[in-house]
């Protein structure tokens, strides 16, 4: 019972985190330059959870 209950809790966050990865990936490939290499980019979104998606669209992504 406890384990649905938790699952329930964490299932908006993995829902989050699972469409943050996959934009991220998918604009990374798109675009033409970041700052930074885009190998580097693409560990950092892929690695770091949530906010490596975050990071990549404030800081990676070019103006």
């Amino acid at each position: 019972m406890i384990d649905q209950q938790l699952l329930l809790m964490l299932l908006p966050l993995i829902i989050l985190q699972s469409i943050l990865l996959i934009v991220a990936i998918i604009d990374l490939i798109r675009i033409q330059q970041t700052n930074g290499p885009k190998w580097v980019w693409a560990l950092i979104i892929i690695l770091i959870n949530i906010i490596g998606p975050i990071l990549y669209f404030i800081i990676g992504r070019r103006p």
